[in-house]
């Protein structure tokens, strides 16, 4: 399958495995998206990031359609002086304004809890900071755009 922008992605099922099933492609579609979102922002609001991963996990449904009824993102973030607050609000402005990923699922039948881990570098090596910044959905509306 070739992209809109033309970049050729390779999606499979269990029995081929050639590439990932579509949901995986749509949850790490989701993690990417909020993300380069959390990324943008903390440089914005000039916080240093020395290290930053996010983990997605996901729970489906048994029956079919096997729509994700649950997902838990966790940003993981590290940097010196990193104000706990402003990652909070990053992760808050992509799952609530930014990520059309997130909305569009949001929207749908599935909770997405946003979830932060945050470890300030500068103090040595103090305990990780872990926290709950929002959760959207399931069945959220879409925010209506400012005119």
């Amino acid at each position: 399958m070739q992209t809109g922008s033309g970049h050729n992605v390779v999606l499979d099922d269990g029995v081929g495995d050639a590439g990932p099933r579509p949901t995986e492609s749509l949850l790490a579609a989701l993690a990417g998206c909020t993300a380069m979102d959390v990324v943008s922002l903390l440089a914005k609001k000039r916080q240093v990031v020395a290290s930053y991963t996010i983990d997605a996990i996901a729970h489906q449904r048994a029956e079919y359609p096997q729509v994700f009824t649950r997902i838990d993102l966790i940003h993981i973030v590290e940097g010196p002086a990193l104000a706990l607050l402003a990652v909070k609000r990053c992760i808050e402005l992509s799952a609530s304004r930014y990520c059309p990923i997130s909305a569009m699922i949001s929207a749908g039948p599935t909770e997405i809890h946003h979830r932060y881990r945050v470890r300030d570098s500068s103090q040595g090596a103090p305990e990780w900071v872990e926290g709950e910044a929002m959760v959207t959905g399931p069945n959220q509306a879409l925010p209506v755009p400012a005119r």
